[in-house]
């Protein structure tokens, strides 16, 4: 029985997804350590289409295939998301593991994700019979689910350029220094223009938590920094009001405390 299948081009492969039931994937640092028994899979690595970074003007395009080294090494790509992909993992994990690998696995600790979600970030998923684009929030349902359909792969992942050089405030709190999963991390792009918020977004990632909160958010915009500043303790509470805290490594107090801090530090910041 055939365990696998490792095309040449992106139309091979998108053939190949039409037809049998497969598993796409590129580095497979998480996927091939679950090792189940049964499935077939479909190699992208191979395939030219998936590699490159490019800017069209109003976007940098991640290849689904290019390998968190790829990114850091890249100029195009902001210096958020380089802060995110430089502490995944190990350099042996980077050297493999991929962007279009971290938003279709679905974990709720994606750091690259993350960086995608308070960007505003599009995904490319083609199929044999056409594509389409969905916000990166979209595509995101729940841990280990996303939207990808059975006959799609996730060509590319889209950064809107004038969001790539907006303010950020990104941190990753984990057990250690190096390679570790997150506990919690936190990300945020803004802009301001004479003093007035004009664009504000925050998320999280770990303890459950993975989605922006669109109206809070909202409420943000359109403030001076002052205003938001001294009304720092409010913007906090409904933000963290909004959000669910579970346990894992460590507890949902903790979680909760940590990314209570983390608000407050952002909007500090500003």
């Amino acid at each position: 029985m055939v365990n696998g299948y490792a095309p040449k081009t992106l139309q091979e492969a998108l053939e190949l997804r039409a037809r049998e039931q497969v598993v796409p994937y590129g580095g497979g640092t998480d996927l091939m350590v679950q090792n189940k028994e049964g499935v077939s899979y479909l190699f992208l690595n191979n395939i030219d289409e998936l590699h490159h970074i490019t800017d069209d003007g109003e976007y940098i395009r991640i290849g689904a295939a290019v390998t968190f080294t790829e990114g850091l090494e890249s100029d195009l790509i902001p210096p958020m998301m380089k802060d995110a992909v430089s502490l995944i993992a190990s350099p042996a994990i980077r050297n493999a593991g991929t962007f279009g690998g971290n938003l279709g696995n679905a974990s709720d600790k994606a750091d690259s994700v993350l960086v995608e979600l308070v960007m505003d970030a599009q995904v490319r998923l083609v199929s044999k019979d056409g594509e389409r684009m969905l916000p990166v929030d979209e595509f995101f349902i729940k841990r280990g689910v996303n939207d990808l359909h059975d006959d799609e792969i996730i060509a590319e992942i889209l950064l809107p350029k004038d969001i790539c050089a907006m303010p950020y405030y990104y941190k990753k709190v984990g057990g250690r220094n190096a390679l570790a999963i997150s506990r919690i991390a936190f990300a945020g792009s803004y802009d301001i223009k004479d003093g007035v918020l004009t664009r504000f977004t925050a998320s999280v990632i770990g303890g459950g938590t993975f989605k922006r909160f669109r109206d809070i958010e909202a409420t943000l915009v359109g403030k001076t920094v002052e205003e938001v500043k001294a009304n720092a303790d409010g913007y906090v509470k409904a933000f963290i009001d909004s959000m669910t805290f579970t346990r894992g490594r460590v507890s949902a107090e903790y979680r909760k405390t940590v990314v209570t801090n983390l608000f407050k530090d952002y909007l500090e910041t500003l």
